[in-house]
């Protein structure tokens, strides 16, 4: 791993918006996760396992041992004038075996904790850099709608791609942007390096921001989230 600087104890004090792109007040940024420098090798490494471990592994394609039939062999070795076959189920049949065909595999990587905490900081040193990082208050709304979102990711000049990080889970605001292709939505302690780096625009909720890393989030509820995904998401 490259030699990297030492983060500072805050990397950047940020403007706190409220849905109206107003500011509410400031938030120091953790050097520990948006300072130092950006580490490009690190989080190719990281995203390429992260993308492998994806993957499901569960393609299968059946050898001339498992396709049925083909017990008998087609016509006498000599004689015939056609070449010699042994099965109309050998790979040069049409419903013939697959040769040296695909296999389940997992395709999974090893990664350890350290390069991965390396690569999402880098990922974050690198959106804060270009100033794509959006702090608000709270993204919440008293109800479920698209429009409002819409509206709020407009005034915050979040776009085109946007992450949304959420401290804990907020139904209302999980509802809003469900249908919207371009916003990814995650909880604080689902962060990661592929999703900060697809995302032109990383909205953070004030909440979170001391929360990333800890593997926790704000509250308690343990819920599984039904998140739409793009189609160049690929899983």
């Amino acid at each position: 791993m490259a030699p990297r600087s030492a983060p500072a104890a805050v990397a950047a004090t940020v403007d706190v918006l409220d849905l109206s792109a107003k500011k509410v007040g400031t938030v120091d940024l953790p050097g520990e996760w948006f300072g130092g420098e950006v580490n490009v090798p690190v989080m190719h490494q990281v995203v390429t396992a992260q993308l492998a471990a994806a993957r499901q592994g569960t393609h299968k394609t059946k050898t001339r041992a498992e396709v049925r039939g083909g017990g008998r062999k087609p016509w006498k070795q000599k004689g015939t004038g056609r070449a010699r076959q042994g099965s109309i189920r050998a790979p040069q049949w049409v419903g013939g075996g697959v040769s040296h065909g695909r296999v389940p595999k997992d395709w999974a990587q090893r990664v350890n904790r350290k390069m991965r905490r390396a690569a999402l900081r880098s990922a974050l040193a690198d959106r804060l850099a270009g100033g794509n990082i959006v702090v608000v208050d709270r993204f919440a709304f008293d109800a479920p709608r698209t429009k409002d979102a819409v509206t709020a990711l407009s005034a915050l000049g979040a776009g085109p791609n946007v992450l949304l990080v959420l401290a804990d889970f907020d139904e209302a605001a999980v509802l809003s942007v469900r249908n919207l292709g371009d916003v990814h939505t995650l909880l604080v302690d689902q962060l990661n390096t592929h999703d900060v780096l697809r995302s032109d625009t990383v909205v953070i909720e004030e909440a979170a921001v001391a929360l990333i890393g800890t593997g926790t989030r704000s509250g308690d509820a343990d819920v599984e989230i039904e998140f739409a995904t793009s189609e160049e998401d690929g899983q």
